[in-house]
């Protein structure tokens, strides 16, 4: 992630915040594209936070609970100075304001998902949070948006995101034309 690492001082020498951190978005009802690029200027709106690049949408299959509608997903790279902790609470503040309802169905519809994948430097297991997520090397939805923004990217445990891609070859993944 050298790119990442020269992002870090922008214009006129201004310094961009330290961390990167990656989150996959996600919606399958109501008007997924417009939750999906309300989240995204919401995740640019963050405080102490610059989106440094958000990949195309992708419309995939759903994973688990295959009886809904496919699924719209994204993710986005940010550069932040947010703990974890804080990100992840930002992000959950974020759904709830774009009409999201937790319900009892784990993999089931929804109007918008934020997940947390990666942040920088930090690998834990708590309850609330584990970094990075245990299963993203398992979900195309999330590993071919990342392969587009950032193919070389290594994942702590896991690999190169381009070459994860293989792993999900079977999943439905298709990438969607013009901007969102």
């Amino acid at each position: 992630m050298n790119e990442a690492r020269n992002a870090r001082a922008g214009a006129a020498g201004v310094a961009h915040p330290a961390h990167d951190a990656i989150v996959g978005l996600g919606a399958n009802i109501g008007d997924p594209a417009a939750r999906l690029s309300a989240a995204r200027q919401a995740l640019a709106a963050l405080p102490d936070t610059v989106l440094m690049r958000a990949s195309s949408l992708y419309r995939t299959a759903p994973v688990g609970y295959t009886e809904q509608p496919d699924f719209l997903n994204a993710v986005c790279w940010l550069k932040t100075d947010l703990a974890p902790a804080a990100l992840a609470a930002a992000l959950f503040a974020l759904e709830q304001r774009l009409g999201r309802v937790r319900g009892a169905l784990r993999d089931g519809p929804r109007v918008i998902d934020l997940d947390l994948l990666y942040y920088e430097g930090v690998e834990s297991e708590g309850p609330n949070l584990r970094l990075p997520h245990p299963r993203l090397h398992e979900r195309a939805f999330v590993l071919y948006p990342w392969a587009e923004i950032l193919p070389d990217f290594r994942i702590p445990g896991q690999g190169v995101v381009r070459e994860l891609c293989a792993g999900v070859e079977g999943q439905r993944v298709e990438r969607l034309p013009g901007a969102w």
